[in-house]
């Protein structure tokens, strides 16, 4: 099976889940449907930290690879993408509430800037579900980024995924702080002017805060 689980970042639905039809098996939770008129069979094995996945032809029960070959071309291979692509978005619209976090902190921050000043995230990237937007509402400047990325993105080692908010800094304070431990300079921003934190209790939520609201009176500047 494939590690799918960047696409459906977010907070599983377990029950939701359950009486959609999955089945719990091996401490996982499975599913299946066809696709491409039953040629295929699309298997999702899913949890609250990984989801994986493989298309299978009924045929011969061999597991079909090429849609996942960026090289592949041809209409064949465009069409199995385009269905295994819809359906994987169609579990994860159903089992998944995507603009939850797992950190207790990521949630809290995103509650308490969407409570202070207004707005809602916003969900730019369908192949990136987990990656929201915050901008201010009288000039529609960003002033957060919440986004999931592999550790080696940031320099760091370990397995699995890190949620991460971008924020906006002084490129003084930037200088300063960037460290590569707490503080790296912005993960695909202008990395001059913004400041890339891990969520998830390395910094405390006092200055998570205080760094996205500066973050957002920066954002007021023109």
């Amino acid at each position: 099976m494939t590690d799918e689980t960047a696409f459906f970042a977010g907070t599983l639905r377990r029950e939701c889940a359950l009486s959609d039809g999955a089945c719990e098996r091996e401490g996982a939770l499975r599913a299946e449907r066809p696709i491409c008129g039953g040629q295929f069979r699309l298997e999702v094995s899913f949890s609250a930290d990984a989801v994986f996945t493989r298309l299978i032809d009924v045929m011969t029960e061999e597991e079909y690879v090429l849609h996942r070959v960026d090289g592949a071309q041809g209409a064949f291979v465009d069409r199995v993408r385009r269905e295994y692509r819809a359906a994987l978005s169609e579990f994860r619209e159903r089992r998944y509430d995507r603009s939850a976090f797992r950190s207790d902190d990521g949630n809290a921050l995103l509650s308490y800037a969407c409570g202070r000043y207004g707005g809602r995230p916003e969900h730019l990237w369908e192949r990136e579900p987990s990656y929201a937007v915050l901008r201010r509402r009288d000039n529609g400047k960003w002033y957060a980024v919440f986004l999931t990325v592999a550790p080696e993105k940031l320099g760091l080692r370990g397995e699995g995924f890190l949620e991460i908010v971008d924020l906006r800094m002084r490129p003084q304070d930037l200088d300063v702080r960037a460290d590569g431990v707490k503080y790296f300079r912005g993960w695909h921003m202008n990395k001059k002017h913004w400041v890339t934190v891990v969520l998830g209790g390395t910094l405390p939520y006092a200055t998570l805060q205080a760094l996205l609201d500066e973050s957002y009176r920066l954002a007021d500047k023109k």
